[in-house]
């Protein structure tokens, strides 16, 4: 009898301790636009040349869910961990319900045709190992957080993660 509630309580303290090895955090907030997948650890070596780096292979993309409602995403804001890498968005681009735009690192032409805004910076945004994905609103409500690890959150280890389908 001893042994059985042992061998209970291994499996039990076990469970949690996988359990709490996989540190994920969303927080849900009331908003249209939600993050639907993060590219944190861009293809190849880790390059931040504006002229050969891989900075634009990195990419957040931002998805409105409404069914309804246009939302401009001027004023916005992305954030990291520590918020000291961060980008607004600085002019007016509009998603429609159900549209999405890709915000990239390293240099490049915003196209709302092709869903596409370029931070205009050469660093990485993202950190490779584990970092918090912050969205807010202009007026500095939250509208979406993800955290992550790359060995918790990203099981084929490809560096990309995909939250809200």
């Amino acid at each position: 009898m001893r042994i059985r509630i042992a061998a209970t309580t291994a499996v039990a303290t076990a469970a949690l301790a996988a359990l709490s090895a996989v540190p994920a955090h969303a927080t849900e907030y009331s908003s249209a636009l939600k993050v639907k997948g993060i590219q944190y650890d861009a293809p190849g070596r880790d390059s931040n040349s504006c002229s050969t780096g891989n900075t634009d292979e990195e990419y957040l993309t931002i998805k409105n869910y409404s069914s309804s409602a246009t939302v401009n995403l001027k004023g916005y804001v992305v954030r990291d961990a520590t918020s000291t890498n961060k980008f607004v968005f600085p002019a007016n681009h509009y998603l429609q319900p159900g549209d999405y735009v890709k915000l990239r690192g390293g240099h490049g032409t915003d196209s709302d045709s092709k869903n596409v805004v370029y931070r205009d910076n050469c660093n990485f945004l993202w950190n490779n190992d584990k970092d918090t994905i912050r969205l807010y609103k202009p007026s500095g409500a939250g509208a979406d957080s993800h955290s992550y690890t790359k060995s918790g959150s990203d099981p084929d280890g490809n560096g990309y993660i995909t939250y809200h389908g």
